[in-house]
């Protein structure tokens, strides 16, 4: 796969975006939730699904018969079952939650490894992904506005260097995971919030001011007239994002605006799945429990059909 048009289009839309005066940016990182299906057990389980398997592997167990649905849930039981001691926990069932939830990354992840394992001994070296995706591309003077390649590939050794935690410049498929998702990993916050600073800290100092904060997201261009969501902006950056009142956001408050902390759809969700299924009420579930209660956690045909005769009912 030739990746060189792919880093021109980037900069192409980097310098766009940050000239061209579109519709609002939205710098914040939210906790998206775990299905659009209202959750309303009375009626049905397509949320709880949904939560436990992800939009498109619910999908698939609705093709399935009752008895294959038990048996590949109890499959995925002792995937759940991290510590192998027997139990599902509420921690581990939120794991699984937020793997299922997140399976589009991996995906992305897996398309991605095989550009730039060219020699396939299952990790990503740093040599590696410089050269398939920079390539001969440093060679070209860099374009008139201001945008640096090398600038571009330095910021891309460090994000590397931090999901690397063995420091051998050599990344396996969760490193390179939190290198490409870095917002998905704890230990990669910081390069997230330094990396926005870095964008939109124009004068250098380390620091956002509201100019620089409007100025992100939105471009006057000669028009006098802001929309009413800027005035909006401005308020909440003097209000809320300042909150040292200094006129500007350090790192911390920059944090706070971008990585909020949102309410925790998986450990509810967790929280709930565990509830409904314990019989025992020890707090855990073990694999019986979970596939008794199997059309709690996955669909199929029958109750696919179920709900295709309740809405001939209701029709």
């Amino acid at each position: 796969m030739e990746l060189r048009p792919l880093v021109m289009c980037f900069a192409l839309c980097v310098v766009y975006a940050t000239s061209k005066p579109t519709e609002k940016k939205d710098r914040v990182h939210h906790d998206e939730p775990l299905s659009n299906r209202e959750h309303d057990d009375t009626e049905n389980f397509d949320y709880d699904h949904e939560a436990f398997l992800g939009q498109e592997e619910a999908k698939t167990f609705d093709q399935l018969t009752p008895e294959e649905s038990k048996e590949r849930l109890g499959m995925l039981v002792e995937r759940i079952d991290e510590d192998k001691d027997g139990f599902v926990t509420v921690e581990e069932m939120k794991n699984w939650i937020k793997h299922a939830q997140k399976r589009w990354i991996y995906d992305d992840v897996d398309r991605q490894w095989k550009s730039h394992d060219l020699n396939g001994d299952e990790v990503v070296s740093w040599e590696e992904y410089k050269n398939a995706t920079y390539g001969y591309i440093l060679d070209d003077p860099d374009p008139d506005d201001g945008f640096s390649y090398r600038q571009m590939m330095a910021r891309d050794e460090r994000r590397f260097k931090m999901a690397d935690h063995n420091n051998d410049m050599k990344a396996n498929k969760e490193e390179f995971t939190a290198f490409l998702h870095p917002e998905e990993y704890d230990h990669m916050k910081d390069i997230v919030v330094l990396e926005t600073m870095e964008d939109i800290d124009k004068n250098g100092d380390g620091l956002i001011d509201l100019d620089e904060y409007i100025g992100d997201m939105y471009n006057q261009e000669g028009d006098n007239t802001e929309p009413e969501w800027v005035k909006t902006e401005r308020e909440q950056f003097t209000e809320f994002r300042d909150k040292n009142k200094d006129g500007k956001m350090d790192k911390e408050e920059t944090r706070d605006w971008i990585l909020p902390s949102d309410y925790d759809h998986a450990e509810a969700e967790a929280k709930h799945l565990v509830y409904e299924s314990d019989t025992d009420k020890d707090g855990r579930l073990t694999k019986s429990e979970i596939v008794d209660k199997y059309d709690l956690f996955v669909g199929s045909q029958a109750t696919d059909f179920g709900e295709a005769l309740t809405r001939h009912d209701e029709f």
